[in-house]
């Protein structure tokens, strides 16, 4: 169980309804079922990883957000996960907007083109950087729009979007992101969890 999973169920209410976007193999959904007895649903691209889930017993749609949450009714979710998938779409204002419609809440995490061995990386070899949360080749890269905590940050002020917690992850440690502290936060974390509402 990834770390970054932890961090999710801590956000989440127990007894809530949930649509996990992009839910791979459904081991969040399962993690979140058995730990916070929540009534999850999942939304994944790929035909492979929807029958992986199914297998599992969890109701998994294929589907891509991009164009499939618009099916979802207004707040018919408490909670919107999109984990580590946002900078892989075309249009990502988009898919921030649907998910904040569909949902009362959205839990976004990103990795964080921020953190100091990225910049180290760049700075160094000249070359994009591999990292634990950035796994692939420039040229086979899913990400199409990579962006730092910053970024993010200014981003969803931009559009009057409520932070209400923002934590970075780094390895195992997990802390607070404020103001304050947000220019040391996107060098050292590799991954940014956010819950926000509209």
């Amino acid at each position: 169980m990834k770390n970054e999973f932890r961090v999710i169920a801590d956000l989440i209410e127990e007894n809530t309804k949930v649509l996990d976007v992009g839910c791979a193999d459904g081991t969040l959904m399962k993690f979140l079922i058995e730990n916070k007895n929540t009534n999850i649903r999942g939304l994944e691209i790929s035909k492979e990883k929807v029958q992986e889930c199914i297998a599992k017993g969890l109701t998994v749609i294929e589907g891509n957000a991009e164009k499939d949450l618009k099916q979802f009714p207004d707040k018919s979710f408490d909670y919107v996960v999109l984990s580590q998938t946002l900078q892989a779409f075309l249009n990502p204002e988009l898919v921030l907007s649907e998910l904040l419609r569909v949902g009362k809440r959205a839990i976004v995490t990103i990795p964080n083109f921020g953190y100091w061995k990225v910049r180290f990386h760049l700075l160094l070899k000249g070359t994009m950087p591999i990292t634990k949360t950035l796994p692939d080749e420039w040229y086979s890269t899913p990400n199409l729009h990579m962006c730092t905590i910053k970024d993010f940050v200014f981003f969803v002020k931009s559009k009057k979007i409520k932070i209400f917690k923002s934590l970075s992850l780094n390895n195992q440690n997990t802390s607070l992101i404020n103001d304050s502290n947000l220019e040391i936060k996107n060098l050292f974390a590799d991954l940014g969890i956010f819950l926000i509402e509209k």
